[in-house]
């Protein structure tokens, strides 16, 4: 593998002075492993952050654009594509979750984003909260078709007391990759709303995800 930037090549570089100290071009050069013809490894890394943006984008970028670039063939497209799955497993396990304090919205795009934004058909996720705010549970509720998902509110109170959830927060995709929310989407938001004012259970937000984007109802003043 060729020489870091630093001189080291980056799996030395690892053993010796530990991951966090490898620069996003070193870390994917390790996934990568190897070059392709006329290209070294460290090079194909930095053409792929390059192209893409960051080490973020080229994460969740589409395999049609992956393969587009020059060295990305199948062996290099499924190990990316392993080591982001691997990552999003990681990141949405029910560990790394619970009794996380959340005080905006904004603190679970992340999840929101790697769990949902790729997905082929519309899934809605409901994230349920104690009253200090902490995540007691998540929960991919309704799975529905490329362009819809039904979705029943008693189903969410029903599991919210379940939980003993004080609040929650709404989410689901969008598989066309826009975020701008349909009049159905609105709609079932203020069922699900009235339906858990009833029982004393706030509703902080329904976000809408596509790639790249979202809409945060809350942002929006509609929740």
């Amino acid at each position: 593998m060729e020489q870091s930037w630093l001189g080291l090549p980056p799996r030395e570089k690892l053993l010796e002075c530990g991951a966090q100290t490898l620069s996003d071009v070193e870390l994917l050069a390790i996934f990568l492993r190897i070059g392709t013809r006329g290209i070294h490894v460290m090079t194909l890394a930095q053409q792929l952050l390059t192209e893409f943006g960051s080490l973020y984008r080229l994460m969740i970028a589409p395999p049609e654009d992956l393969k587009a670039v020059y060295g990305i063939g199948d062996a290099k497209y499924s190990q990316l594509n392993a080591v982001a799955e691997l990552a999003r497993r990681c990141f949405t396990c029910r560990e790394a979750l619970e009794n996380r304090v959340v005080n905006s919205s904004e603190q679970m795009l992340d999840f929101f984003h790697s769990s949902l934004a790729y997905r082929e058909r519309e899934v809605f996720q409901v994230i349920f909260f104690d009253n200090q705010h902490r995540i007691i549970h998540t929960s991919e509720m309704f799975s529905g078709t490329i362009n819809s998902v039904e979705v029943h509110p008693r189903e969410i109170v029903r599991e919210a007391l379940k939980r003993n959830a004080a609040a929650l927060i709404l989410a689901h995709n969008h598989p066309s990759g826009l975020a701008e929310p349909s009049r159905a989407d609105r709609v079932i938001t203020q069922q699900i709303v009235q339906a858990c004012t009833l029982m004393n259970i706030r509703v902080l937000d329904h976000m809408v995800i596509g790639r790249g984007e979202y809409v945060s109802f809350a942002e929006r003043g509609w929740v």
